[in-house]
């Protein structure tokens, strides 16, 4: 029964895992390939989720989770173009305070559209409810974020592993001099990755705002712990990343049920503990900087 238990905190930790995921993992390839610190990232995942609401008034929720990614991604677009595309060779900082700055506006602009109060979000009707697997119970919804993490997961690793645009992706984060000097422009291969990362992440604000709370704020609170995920795996390394965004997930989980006081120290504590040993973090990799 105690292991049963254990295992059924263990899936719940492995959902809020997938969550960190999903909003981590763009948040590191930004940084790798175009040396931003993109403080805005948190902005993005709050407009998937309230875009996805408002979708689902209309079209559904099928609709909103596939819509919803799409139309962040193509704000990103202009987010790349006209904001992030002037500091690739700038001071670090300054792209830190631009992208803090249009965190911050953004989080007004949804107070004056949708206002200041949470809105609420349900679980679609087809997937409330639990099933058994063998003696252990879990929540249909949280095993379909599962599947979909793990999907989106297979995609993004495809796509930076066995395509030519992956190639060219890798070898911008590690030796951009030798990139350049082959001829190719790391720019529009920017663009791609500021579109996946940041509709990866309006795709886990659009999942996740059926199961938590829809507010102006949210941004601002996801995209600490996504720092956490990104520092605890490694900058530069896929799966440092995947593989902290799971732990993290997993140790918040557990901690959170036998002493919800200490859930959110937990993941800090787990920081330090991983950068006492391996300052690099995880996986971490030396990269170089944008080019």
């Amino acid at each position: 029964m105690q292991f049963g238990f254990l295992l059924e905190q263990v899936v719940n930790g492995l959902v809020l895992g997938g969550y960190y995921l999903l909003i981590a993992l763009g948040l590191s390839l930004i940084f790798s390939v175009g040396g931003i610190v993109n403080l805005a990232h948190g902005a993005f995942y709050a407009l998937g989720a309230y875009i996805s609401v408002e979708i689902t008034k209309y079209l559904g929720f099928g609709s909103a989770v596939v819509l919803s990614p799409i139309a962040v991604a193509l704000l990103g677009i202009l987010f790349e173009r006209f904001i992030l595309r002037r500091f690739y060779d700038a001071d670090p900082i300054l792209s830190l305070l631009v992208t803090f700055a249009l965190a911050m506006v953004t989080e007004q602009t949804i107070r004056i559209i949708w206002g200041a109060p949470p809105i609420s979000a349900a679980i679609p009707q087809s997937f409330r409810g639990s099933v058994f697997l063998g003696d252990f119970l879990f929540s249909r919804y949280r095993l379909l974020i599962l599947a979909v993490v793990a999907m989106v997961l297979l995609g993004v690793w495809l796509l930076l592993h066995k395509t030519s645009f992956g190639r060219v992706v890798r070898a911008g984060i590690q030796r951009p001099d030798m990139v350049a000097a082959l001829g190719i422009r790391l720019q529009p291969y920017m663009t791609a990755i500021v579109m996946l990362g940041v509709g990866m992440a309006a795709l886990g604000g659009a999942f996740f705002a059926p199961i938590t709370i829809v507010h102006p704020a949210m941004g601002a609170e996801i995209i600490t712990v996504a720092f956490v995920v990104v520092v605890i795996g490694g900058l530069g390394s896929f799966w440092g990343v995947v593989i902290s965004a799971l732990l993290v997930g997993v140790v918040r989980g557990i901690t959170i049920h036998f002493a919800p006081a200490a859930g959110e120290a937990s993941i800090y504590v787990l920081m330090f503990l991983v950068l006492m040993l391996r300052p690099r973090g995880l996986l971490g990799e030396r990269i170089e900087k944008f080019e």
